[in-house]
This record gives C-alpha cells, sequence and structure tokens, in this order.
C-alpha cells in the first residue's frame, strides 16, 4: 500500500504533498498497470472527474494533462495503427471517361 495517496479535496499527495498523483505516485501507478493502460486510463479518468468537481476553478486542460497527459508521455510506445485493406468496391471502380 502506497503512502502517496490522495488528500481530498485539495488533491495534493499524502506521502510528499506535491500535487497528486505526483512522480512517485505516477511510478507506482505505471508498474501496477504495466501492460494495461486502458485500465490506467479508466482508474485516472475516475479521479478526474471527482477532482474535476472538488476544484471548479481549475481549468479543464490543466486537470487532464496532470491526470491523465502523463499515461502518453513520448517514451511509451505507441500501438500500431491498423491498416485495413481498401475495399472491393474503391478498388474496382474504374475512373469516367471524359
Amino acid at each position: 500500500m502506497t503512502t502517496h495517496g490522495p488528500v481530498m479535496p485539495v488533491w495534493s499527495c499524502g506521502g510528499c504533498d506535491l500535487p497528486w498523483p505526483c512522480p512517485t505516485r505516477k511510478q507506482e501507478l505505471r508498474a501496477e498497470f504495466a501492460g494495461a493502460p486502458v485500465s490506467l486510463a479508466l482508474y485516472l479518468g475516475s479521479y478526474l472527474i471527482q477532482a474535476t468537481e472538488d476544484m471548479p476553478w481549475t481549468p479543464a486542460g490543466m486537470l487532464h494533462r496532470r491526470f491523465l497527459g502523463w499515461t502518453r508521455e513520448a517514451d511509451q510506445p505507441m500501438p500500431a495503427a491498423r491498416q485495413r485493406p481498401p475495399s472491393a468496391e474503391i478498388t474496382s471502380r474504374a475512373v469516367p471517361p471524359r
């Protein structure tokens, strides 16, 4: 169990008094949710919703970066985009004559 949990409604870290999630908690969350980025995003998204209710004066973009933005940093591999084969309709169409 971590000591770096959120202290609500101010959303500071209970372990180091930095804004939550603090660097230590982010590292712990990366380890806890290794291989499950969607689960991590859902978990943090629930906290984001609570934080927006507790801190309505804070810009939404700032809270988004604080709670979710760090989960997609450049050092993490991005999933490859799925390539769809062109549909038969598109490939079989001929260009109309002029």
